[in-house]
């Protein structure tokens, strides 16, 4: 008889798991042994929940770009007019820049892929659709896809900069951008 014993957490708990392997390890050193053990689970889980690595990949990037829209809807949810709005992307470009490095290395790494396999450029596609929506609340749509663009290059620039700009630049290139000519 089964002991009826089940772990409705696991699915997860792999998810997580292989996001932090990515993050720490890279990409290219992620396997389901890896993963399993991660994660304190089975071998067999790993092809019981997911039909390959691909599939569990897909999951976890989705959850990952869940989070950063999510964070994007933190800051940009607020604001009730432009120079709010504008003072809101330079906190969230700092907030993108200053956050933990397993944010900026699970990005860059989502990215590789996508850029290397069309197949997860819609994981991609999505996360910039879905962050220009929150955008788009405070900005027109062109100049919504700027600041997206904007954002991710400053966050990325800051980040690895060994002497990263400071706010005031930051505010500076958003106004720039937000403002139109006359």
């Amino acid at each position: 008889m089964a002991t009826g014993h089940t772990d409705p957490q696991r699915r997860e708990r792999i998810i997580a798991a292989t996001l932090d392997l990515i993050a720490e390890e890279g990409l290219p050193r992620v396997s389901h042994r890896k993963i399993a053990a991660r994660a304190g689970v089975p071998l067999g889980s790993m092809t019981y929940h997911f039909s390959g690595i691909d599939e569990l990949l897909h999951e976890a990037f989705g959850r990952f770009t869940d989070h950063i829209v999510a964070v994007f809807d933190t800051y940009l949810s607020a604001p009730t007019d432009r120079d709010q709005a504008r003072q809101a992307v330079a906190d969230l470009v700092h907030t993108l820049s200053e956050g933990p490095q397993r944010e900026l290395v699970l990005t860059q790494e989502l990215y590789t892929l996508a850029a290397r396999r069309p197949e997860y450029r819609a994981l991609t596609h999505e996360w910039m659709r879905r962050s220009r929506i929150h955008l788009e609340k405070h900005f027109d749509p062109d100049t919504a896809r700027q600041l997206d663009a904007l954002i991710e290059g400053l966050a990325l620039h800051r980040a690895l900069a060994r002497e990263p700009h400071d706010r005031d630049l930051t505010l500076e290139a958003i106004t720039r951008i937000t403002t139109r000519a006359s």
